[in-house]
């Protein structure tokens, strides 16, 4: 294997084991967050894309070359195969098509597995993100429920020093008015007993008739006294 097929197939286990690294369950995705937004990454994001191009552009070519060889040995092994003068060159061009097909294979996984590679960690970023504005969300959502339930009991309790309220008003007002009937009925008991009471009347006698300074000392008594 020349060196750049080995560079390539050492890309390709790379790339298979990030993948699944990145699939295993007990890591979530925001500790794959917290990884990914730590400031080396955020100094290699300039050049990230174009990296990531200038790799498939590579891969490409390197494909593209897999299947030009695979091409010209399948098509020269028929020949071989079909001339018996040279007995040993058909194994050669069989040699050089399996290792034009492992090429071929090598350069078309890692180019698939950079494609989805690249995918996995859009979607494990995205997926933190989501996450996290789950939780921000859910914790607002209990804020409001607990808020609720506190305007819920404090209604509640105006509603019932409302009618506490209400009640002792009632209460304060039916003993005023039964103070106002019993002074009423004692008003007019005492009306009765004033309007039962004789007014006394002066007569004066034979004796005081008679004396003119005794009668009218007497009509004065009479009229003080009434």
């Amino acid at each position: 294997m020349t060196l750049q097929w080995t560079a390539v197939a050492t890309f390709l286990y790379a790339e298979i084991g990030l993948i699944l690294i990145f699939c295993l369950p007990f890591i979530p995705p925001q500790r794959w967050q917290k990884i990914f937004s730590f400031n080396v990454w955020g100094k290699i994001a300039t050049f990230w894309n174009k990296a990531f191009l200038t790799i498939i552009v590579l891969l490409i070519v390197l494909f593209l070359d897999a299947v030009r060889e695979v091409r010209k040995y399948s098509s020269t092994s028929v020949i071989e195969k079909s001339s018996p003068s040279r007995p040993g060159a058909h194994e050669h061009t069989q040699m050089k098509l399996f290792r034009s097909q492992r090429n071929l294979y090598i350069s078309g996984f890692s180019l698939f597995f950079w494609l989805v590679l690249r995918r996995l960690v859009t979607l494990i970023t995205q997926l933190a993100k989501e996450l996290a504005n789950k939780g921000v969300l859910k914790t607002q959502a209990e804020n409001i429920n607990e808020a609720a339930k506190k305007f819920m009991k404090e209604n509640e309790k105006l509603k019932r020093l409302l009618k506490s309220y209400n009640k002792e008003e009632e209460h304060v007002l039916e003993a005023k008015n039964k103070k106002l009937v019993e002074d009423q009925e004692k008003l007019k008991t005492e009306l009765e007993k004033t309007s039962d009471v004789a007014v006394p009347v002066c007569i004066p006698t034979r004796s005081v008739l008679e004396s003119p300074f005794l009668h009218t000392l007497a009509n004065t008594c009479c009229l003080m006294i009434c």
